[in-house]
Order: structure tokens, then C-alpha cells, then sequence
């Protein structure tokens, strides 16, 4: 994971920074699944400057060669117009490293019953008394608008920045380029 290469969105009257971030993100996720992926990270490194938001730029990284062949597929396709797509490059010998992973909230009472119906075998009318609608928690971090490619539903995917560290934690990638334990290159 020394490498990365950066892919920043062009302003857009018709969409926001968001809007367009969260289609580069699902095209990004896509490519990962096919190719079953798993040494390909992401990162956006404005979110900290941000409030609440990820900023105009996605940084992926990985050895030279994921990032090349990954690079080489058509993945990018309708976002040409709307980004700007740097060289791989080497990271920087000052780069510190940081987790960027996945936070699910309990935030909808009524997902949270349907599981616990199918799960625990209990009513509606008894899941609801469990799970009353003020049980609801709400993240306040950066996300991502999201579509599942296999239900069809929308979610929000919030993000989650750790501490600084001075030595990087190896691990593998899920097919959205996070990690709950693995660190990515953070300057």
C-alpha cells in the first residue's frame, strides 16, 4: 500500500459534490466486487476540513500494480466529465496512518424490529413494544448516499476516521475499499 492516486470531482451546476461522490463511490464499489479486490483502500482527505461532508476528493491506494490494472478498466465511465483523475504516485515518506471504516447506526426502529421479528420469532405488535420509535440513533459523521445493487434499497454508509498512528496496521479491504482494523496512508 504504497501508492495511491487521487481522483478529484469538478464542480457541477446540476449536481452537488455529494451526489457526485456518492455515484464515484458506487462505480468504485462495483469494480472492486468483480474483481474481488480486497488490496485496494479509499480515503477522502478533505473530511476532516468538511463539516459533515467527505470533500471533492477520493484518494485510493494499493501497491502499483492493483492501482494500474484497476485504473485500466472502464470503471469511470459517465464520471470522465465530472473528475479529474491524477497519476499513481508514490505516498509520501511524512504520511501517517489512520483507520477509515465502516460505522452501521441502530437508527431505524423499524429495521431493527423486522430483524428482531425474523430472528427472535416475535409479533409485530410485541417488536414494536421493544423497539419503540424513540430507540432511533443517529450518527452525526460524514456518509454516503448509497443504493444497494442487490435490493434496491437506499442507505447511508457513514464513515468513520480513527487516531493517527505512526506505523501502518496490514490488513485486507472490503469491496468498498475500508477496513475496520487495517490503516490507510493519512497527509
Amino acid at each position: 500500500m504504497n501508492h495511491y492516486i487521487d481522483i478529484r470531482l469538478r464542480p457541477d451546476p446540476e449536481f452537488s459534490a455529494a451526489h457526485l461522490m456518492a455515484a464515484l463511490f458506487s462505480k468504485l464499489h462495483r469494480i472492486l466486487a468483480q474483481r474481488g479486490e480486497l488490496q485496494v483502500a479509499v480515503s477522502f482527505p478533505l473530511m476532516e476540513q468538511q463539516h459533515a461532508g467527505l470533500g471533492g476528493v477520493m484518494r485510493l491506494f494499493g501497491d502499483a500494480k492493483p492501482l494500474d490494472m484497476l485504473m485500466a478498466e472502464p470503471w469511470l465511465l459517465g464520471m470522465r466529465d465530472h473528475t479529474e483523475v491524477g497519476a499513481i504516485a508514490l505516498v509520501p515518506d511524512h504520511a501517517q496512518y489512520r483507520q477509515l471504516k465502516r460505522v452501521q447506526a441502530k437508527s431505524s426502529p423499524e429495521r431493527l424490529r423486522r430483524r428482531s421479528i425474523k430472528c427472535l420469532g416475535i409479533s409485530e405488535q410485541e417488536a414494536k413494544a421493544r423497539i419503540p420509535d424513540s430507540a432511533a440513533k443517529w450518527l452525526n459523521l460524514p456518509y454516503l448516499q448509497l443504493q444497494s445493487g442487490s435490493t434496491g434499497q437506499r442507505f447511508r454508509l457513514f464513515l468513520e476516521l480513527g487516531p493517527l498512528q505512526q506505523a501502518p496496521q496490514p490488513g485486507l479491504f472490503n469491496r468498498y475499499g475500508l477496513s475496520p482494523s487495517a490503516t490507510i496512508p493519512w497527509f
